[in-house]
């Protein structure tokens, strides 16, 4: 069982940044896929960032692409979302997930591939 910890959202003007963190308690920490999702009001869950167990793949949605960035350490047992020009349309809960040893863009970027989530960190950008 993984437990998933995300903290870091809050209030931000439209091009400020924020920086999400997700702390696992799973040791070892590395063979787990991490993935970012958001979800808006109204709206499915969806892929935002993931970063493959052995940190060789990264992926980002195109509405995100050049703007967030993902990254983990595995000594820390953390991974994050740093999130940068953000816009309203960024506005979601943003969960944090963990699949076992994902690594291509089919088994990243789809959210039945991993098993444990985060409870979520509002993220709220204003215009």
């Amino acid at each position: 069982q993984v437990q998933l910890v995300e903290s870091g959202g809050g209030l931000v003007q439209a091009g400020g940044s924020l920086r999400l963190s997700c702390a696992a308690s799973q040791r070892p920490f590395d063979n787990y896929a991490m993935g970012w999702f958001r979800q808006a009001p109204g709206k499915e869950r969806e892929f935002v960032a993931a970063i493959s167990w052995d940190t060789s793949n990264m992926y980002s949605a195109d509405s995100v692409k050049g703007r967030f960035t993902i990254s983990r350490d595995n000594v820390k047992n953390t991974v994050f979302l740093q999130m940068s020009s953000l816009k309203p349309e960024d506005t979601a809960v943003y969960y944090c997930a963990a699949g076992w040893r994902l690594w291509s863009v089919v088994q990243l970027t789809t959210r039945g591939n991993y098993a444990y989530w985060g409870q979520g960190t509002q993220v709220t950008v204003s215009s």
